[in-house]
Order: C-alpha cells, then structure tokens, then sequence
C-alpha cells in the first residue's frame, strides 16, 4: 500500500504561481510512476502531467503544456507539480496518483493509489 497526501493548494490570481507537492508513503520501495489530475466541479476527471519513476519520461495534457513542470524526488518520497501562469481554467481539485508502471501514463486506470487532493482556485 501507497498512501499519498498532496498539499500546496490555495487561492491565487490569474497568472499567479502555485508549487503542489505530493508525499508518498507506505511501500515505497517498488516502482511507481507517479501523475497529477484534476477535477473540476461537473467534470470528469482529467489527466494533467505525469512522470516515470526514474524521472526520464515526462507527459503533459496539451492544456498545460509550456506552463506546468512535473518533477520528482525518490529519495524524499515526494513528487512537485510546479504551476505557472495559471489561468481560472485551472481551478479543480488537483489529485497526486501512483502506478505500477514505469512509463509516463496519461489513464486513470494505469494508476493504483491516490491521496485526497488540494483545492486549486485561480481568480480572474
């Protein structure tokens, strides 16, 4: 079991900067991609940015492309989604996912454990 707890979230102004952080633990000891997804109120789900365990394959929804850097730390466990340029668009509840898979996978279902979420809101 992976447990995960995401924290960073709040509330900023359009093309403001937000740091989320996810914090692993539990089995940490075996592979484990690691993404960040979104949900805002009425939507599914959705894909956001994703990062191979070693850190060497990154992937990207197009809609934060050029604005948000996925980045991981295995020997602290923890795993940065840094947000620029936000735009209210943005505004969901950001989730911190982790799979058994060494690859950068953009599905749900490819993912196996997930924290509570961060509440992201981003004024106009």
């Amino acid at each position: 079991q992976v447990q995960l707890v995401e924290s960073g979230g709040g509330l900023v102004q359009a093309g403001g900067s937000l740091r989320l952080t996810c914090a692993a633990s539990g089995r940490t000891d075996s592979y484990y991609a690691m993404g960040w997804f979104r949900q805002a109120p009425g939507e599914d789900r959705e894909f956001v940015a994703a990062i191979s365990w070693g850190g060497k394959i990154t992937a990207y929804a197009d809609s934060v492309k050029g604005r948000f850097t996925i980045s991981r730390d295995n020997a602290k466990n923890t795993v940065l989604l840094q947000m620029t340029s936000l735009k209210p668009e943005d505004t969901a509840v950001y989730y911190c996912a982790a799979g058994r898979h060494n690859a950068a996978a953009t599905m749900n279902s490819r993912y196996d454990y997930w924290g509570q979420g961060t509440q992201v809101t981003v004024s106009s």
